[in-house]
């Protein structure tokens, strides 16, 4: 709970992937990459439940090989958020923040979980949360990969691109402040109902960016700012790194 608010984390489990073939079904040092996720996101303990969301029996298998929960979605879903939609829709679920932890994401933490949720508990007109992290790597501001995000004074994104964002005319990108977006979500009822069946808008058939979906709705999407990046596994690369990632967090736990 998060104060009198029910908090449920479902995590997206997709077989299909174009760039990386039944990733989900991947091992990473030895043990499934959903065990990691799963393993990670029950030892958060704001969660009242955590659910896997899933398309396909191979997964559902491979889920039940070490007690995790799961329900079947529909293969038709475009993204993990269109299947935290179909739960609250066919109301296999209820909660009042639901937080989409998706499945090639093993990595994530309990401090991650905190900076997102800070101000859930208060928040009464805000539709999405989400992270933010300062770039400080020069190649990220002009990566077309890297999303960035500018936000008003009181957080609330104002937009999201793939260019960098502000642009500052009289200054080098150097000198500059440039974040991006961390894709951790969380979402109100509100945010999920709002978003139901709304196909892509121009803004986000533009830049391929699912958060613009959610401004060009009017949604207010406050946005934290946390000192942690999320390690996505999207190629056959991301996993050989995760493998030496998780090395690494295994040699300093023994120390």
């Amino acid at each position: 709970m998060l104060g009198q608010k029910k908090v449920v984390c479902i995590i997206p489990a997709r077989l299909a992937s174009i760039r990386f073939p039944e990733k989900m079904l991947k091992m990473l040092e030895g043990k499934p990459i959903l065990e990691w996720v799963w393993q990670a996101a029950k030892s958060v303990k704001v969660f009242d439940e955590c659910h896997f969301a899933i398309d396909d029996v191979k997964i559902a298998h491979l889920l039940d090989g070490f007690g995790a929960s799961w329900f079947m979605t529909s293969k038709d879903a475009a993204c993990g958020t269109d299947r935290l939609v179909e739960l609250m829709d066919r109301e296999m679920l209820k909660a009042d923040i639901w937080v989409n932890w998706q499945g090639d994401e093993p990595f994530i933490h309990e401090a991650m979980i905190s900076d997102l949720l800070k101000t859930a508990e208060y928040d009464k007109d805000v539709d999405v949360w989400t992270l933010k992290k300062r770039i400080t790597v020069m190649e990220q501001i002009r990566s077309v990969n890297v999303a960035k995000v500018v936000t008003d004074s009181f957080g609330n994104a104002i937009y999201f691109s793939r260019s960098p964002i502000p642009y500052y005319r009289d200054e080098p990108l150097e000198a500059c402040e440039f974040y991006k977006h961390v894709g951790l979500y969380a979402f109100s009822n509100r945010g999920l109902k709002s978003i139901k069946g709304i196909p892509p808008g121009p803004l986000e058939r533009a830049e391929k960016l699912e958060m613009l979906r959610f401004l060009e709705l009017g949604l207010k999407i406050r946005l934290h700012e946390t000192l942690f990046e999320v390690r996505g596994i999207d190629t056959l690369e991301d996993l050989r790194c995760a493998e030496i990632y998780a090395q690494s967090l295994r040699i300093s736990v023994s120390h």
